[in-house]
């Protein structure tokens, strides 16, 4: 049997998207990623999560579902709620894979609510349980998807901003992306700054 792995990157970022990667594993290679190494991204240095995210992308089936930060905002605004917009993209990912069976992070403080939901909107099979990331190899796999492929691209974003010292990690704690923020008044944000967040809605 095939288990589908899905998780996020980036939920609690004030810059940048939300990434969330769904990858396909036979159940017979859990053995293997073992030997490789996989494990929860955060629990990875940033060279071993590229170099396992390669390898995880040339052996299983994967897809990735990107909402940028005005996709967020906007939704929102239209009463759509964090764990709306993560259930959608993970929604998405389990119609167009179509697996037998689903194992995902639950983002709900209620883990039977998040899987009861998305069982039924989908068909499919599914565990949702919190920190499944930490528990199978199958979400763990595709946490390193989700957080290389968020990397690579808050990686261009510091590029394109070097000049003003880049944008850092893209979370609030980060000094650097605190820095950033305060180049900006609130309207003269960059659209992949998150507005809807507290930390930019405070500098209103």
């Amino acid at each position: 049997m095939d288990v589908l792995g899905i998780d996020e990157a980036g939920r609690g970022s004030v810059l940048g998207p939300l990434v969330i990667a769904g990858v396909s594993i036979p159940e017979n290679k859990c053995s293997i990623l073992e030997r490789m190494g996989v494990k929860d991204s955060k629990r990875l240095t940033r060279s071993r999560r590229h170099i396992l995210a390669r390898k995880l992308e040339k052996m299983f089936d994967f897809k990735t579902v990107v909402i940028s930060a005005k996709e967020i905002d906007d939704l929102r605004a239209d009463g759509v709620n964090l764990n709306e917009i993560e259930r959608w993209g993970m929604e998405k990912i389990i119609s167009e894979m179509n697996p037998e069976k689903v194992i995902v992070d639950a983002v709900d403080i209620k883990a039977d609510r998040f899987q009861e939901v998305i069982s039924k909107s989908t068909g499919a099979n599914v565990i949702a349980e919190h920190k499944a990331d930490d528990k199978y190899i199958e979400v763990s796999a595709a946490s390193i998807i989700a957080k290389q492929t968020r990397d690579e691209l808050i990686a261009q974003i510091n590029k394109d901003y070097r000049k003003m010292g880049g944008i850092g990690s893209g979370y609030p704690s980060d000094p650097t992306t605190k820095k950033f923020l305060a180049n900006f008044t609130y309207d003269e944000m960059p659209d992949f700054v998150r507005k809807s967040w507290a930390t930019v809605k405070n500098m209103k």
